[in-house]
């Protein structure tokens, strides 16, 4: 009997590590079954349960009476009567998690929502909830089950020209950088926030690519001097940025000789054996080229540098010229010209910051709650940033990781395919030659 008994608990306490060890791997990997055969149901059921408690409390609610009564000639001031929940739908799911629609009470608006997203999710154990408002009347709440970005996937995406897988955006589909789309980018973030893992990852996308890759990084060249073997050209201080910039600046108008020539706008209706190769200006750590020290000659270069940048942004486009800035500190207070040349750059990208005011200067003019996501990024999630998409709106999202090692085999692998641009090289050689 009591060995029945021991048999007994030894194959209980055997099936209960069996199922801690099966849940432990569901957490950890969480296929998509999972989601939906158990944490579903249950999230559905927090959302029903919770829903008039949860938007009582954070004032969703309107009473269908008003809160002052008429008695006589007295005003009375009494407690809402019977609060009324806005209306729900069934909750649908997705594969990260579940979406409700919301049918606003008269006088709501989303802001009151957006208030209390994080109510919502700690009222339905969800790892964040989203508010948008596809139209009028309406607000969608979107909820994701756990962190996708924790893991991200390596999604896959049509191979265009100009266009680079980045990693993967918050709701599971790819994060493509495409730059006939968007044809600027600024990306700003802190030390050690991702930035030189996303830029390792767009030149790896973009060296099997004809296209000619310009990098400028005034430290010496210490980042992108690791490509250099893909790179029609590399300018390692200001100077050097100064002449690169003043050749692409001429060669943009021959570009638009061309055009004129034949009676084109943009160099993608030319013909194939007539359009020039199209060039990508990668600039690493922007704040270098408008700093200066007082001197004459320095403030001089840090104007030609802000100018010659402003008119490739403004005019580059349609011309094959784009610019993908990347710095720690992007502020007014670098000058006016930082102001002028955000201004052309469409795409943002906003990793971890120091500060409020880079995180406001790189998303407040497109969208006020992106700028808070993005402050509220922590020092632990590396490559995680707020991005900006071509419809306006916003996502967080994650690159892959990139190892060094690999970035730079590939762009040694695709060395051989390098344009070569000599009105450039003859420009970066001008200045050696003065020296001497």
């Amino acid at each position: 009997m009591n060995g029945a008994i021991a048999l007994a608990l030894a194959l209980g306490l055997a099936a209960l590590a069996w199922m801690l060890i099966i849940g432990d791997l569901l957490r950890r990997h969480r296929p998509a079954w999972h989601w939906y055969l158990t944490g579903y149901p249950l999230t559905v059921c927090r959302v029903l349960f919770t829903w008039r408690k949860v938007a009582q409390l954070n004032d969703l609610s309107v009473s269908r009476r008003p809160p002052r009564g008429l008695l006589g000639e007295l005003v009375v001031k009494g407690d809402p009567l019977r609060p009324v929940a806005p209306r729900i739908s069934v909750p649908r799911a997705t594969r990260l998690g579940l979406t409700v629609v919301v049918r606003l009470h008269a006088g709501q608006t989303p802001a009151t929502y957006m208030k209390a997203a994080d109510a919502l999710v700690h009222a339905w154990k969800v790892h964040a909830v989203r508010v948008t408002s596809p139209e009028r009347g309406l607000v969608l709440l979107t909820a994701t089950a756990s962190d996708p970005l924790q893991r991200p996937g390596l999604a896959t995406a049509p191979a265009a020209l100009l266009s680079a897988l980045i990693g993967a955006l918050e709701s599971g589909g790819a994060w493509v950088m495409d730059l006939r789309l968007v044809p600027h980018w600024l990306i700003a973030g802190a030390t050690r926030s991702g930035k030189s893992t996303l830029l390792a990852r767009l030149i790896t996308q973009l060296a099997p690519q004809p296209v000619a890759l310009i990098g400028i990084d005034c430290k010496g060249g210490m980042e992108l001097g690791l490509f250099a073997g893909r790179l029609s050209a590399l300018a390692t201080c200001r100077r050097e940025a100064v002449a690169v910039l003043a050749a692409l600046v001429v060669d943009m108008q021959d570009r638009m000789n061309a055009c004129r020539s034949a009676g084109v706008r943009s160099i993608w209706e030319l013909p194939d054996t007539l359009r020039p190769v199209p060039v990508v200006v990668l600039v690493d750590e922007i704040a270098e080229l408008y700093l200066s020290d007082g001197r004459r000659e320095s403030r001089a270069e840090a104007e030609q540098c802000s100018t010659l940048l402003l008119r490739l942004a403004q005019l580059g486009a349609a011309l094959g010229l784009h610019l993908v800035v990347a710095g720690q500190r992007v502020g007014s207070d670098l000058g006016p010209g930082v102001t002028a040349l955000r201004a052309q750059l469409g795409g943002r990208i906003c990793h971890r910051v120091n500060d409020p005011g880079t995180a406001e200067m790189t998303l407040g003019d497109l969208n006020k709650d992106a700028v808070t996501v993005a402050q509220s990024i922590t020092a632990e999630e590396r490559g995680v940033a707020v991005c900006t998409g071509p419809d306006g709106g916003w996502s967080r999202a994650r690159s892959h990781l990139t190892p060094t090692e690999e970035a730079m085999a590939i762009s040694q692998r695709y060395s051989g395919i390098t344009p070569e641009l000599p009105a450039i090289r003859r420009a970066l050689a001008a200045p050696e030659g003065d020296d001497k």
